[in-house]
């Protein structure tokens, strides 16, 4: 038995089940770790990569998954349990690089809409500054209400988070139609133009806000949806802890299949990662 100046671990190791957690969480945690913080270097690394909006934002999601990667091995193996209240939480700090990525998808797919629909426009207005202010507002917004909502009492705390929750709602619904919306730009608007490197890229970068952002919905939207069905009716699915929580565990995936997504999406990204991690294998492997 841990004593208790010590975090206990997530499983008792009772039956196999136990292991399969425990072993799940770390693989997890690794793979996402590597594979979106691959992305982060990919893009850091190619100049012809960081000059474009749609990449920018891109960056900003891989280093929010990349920390969730990070945070998944104290999520996922020691007993922690967010919430109101909770037990060895971390005052949903860890928890809200997904609230970052949900809002930057948003952004990401306005960016898309205006793009397509309006490219005289975006082009003179939409600049690469003004797209990192945007993903700085994400950070900036999604801790900023997490800073206040741990400043205050236990009880406005949990009336802040059910706020939360209900602009997370229009924000989900907004989600889904511009998801709906770029659909029908790709099919019909792309369709028309000329074949041109610009419509490919146009067609490239659709395709893949569109499929990253039915899978982050497909993933989250389970925990998304029980912890309205507890708030609103004292019901719901409980867990154990996080470790052992399904839905959370779910939304957590994100973190590996996004950045995987945009590397099967851009051949530019998948070049830019292969170099990367040729030229830091490389050396290494030399040395030995």
């Amino acid at each position: 038995m841990l004593s208790n100046a010590t975090v206990a671990l997530s499983v008792d190791f009772d039956s196999p089940e136990d292991f399969f957690i425990f072993i799940f969480h770390i693989l997890f945690a690794t793979s996402a770790v590597l594979v979106s913080g691959s992305v982060v270097v990919g893009i850091f690394n190619t100049r012809s990569l960081r000059v474009q909006n749609r990449f920018i934002f891109m960056l900003n999601t891989s280093i929010s998954d990349t920390l969730t990667g990070f945070s998944a091995y104290y999520l996922g193996l020691f007993d922690v349990q967010e919430g109101y209240p909770s037990r060895n939480g971390t005052y949903y700090i860890l928890p809200s690089f997904l609230g970052v990525n949900v809002l930057t998808f948003l952004f990401a797919q306005f960016d898309r809409y205006f793009a397509v629909s309006y490219p005289f426009f975006y082009n003179r207005y939409i600049t690469r500054s003004f797209v990192i202010g945007v993903c700085a507002f994400c950070w900036i917004y999604t801790y900023s209400i997490l800073t206040v909502q741990n400043m205050v009492p236990v009880s406005k705390a949990a009336q802040i988070n059910a706020f939360g929750v209900m602009t997370l709602q229009i924000i989900v619904l907004s989600k889904v139609l511009m998801t709906i919306k770029l659909y029908f730009i790709a099919r019909s608007q792309l369709v028309r133009e000329a074949p041109s490197a610009e419509r490919d890229n146009k067609k490239e970068s659709l395709r893949i806000i569109i499929f990253v952002v039915i899978c982050f919905l497909a993933l989250w939207c389970p925990s998304f949806v029980n912890i309205i069905v507890r708030q609103l009716t004292s019901k719901g699915l409980k867990f154990r802890n996080e470790a052992t929580n399904l839905f959370a565990t779910m939304a957590r995936l994100n973190a590996l299949v996004t950045p995987t997504l945009y590397i099967w999406g851009s051949p530019a990204l998948r070049r830019a990662v292969l170099s990367t991690v040729c030229r830091r294998v490389g050396p290494w492997r030399r040395t030995r």
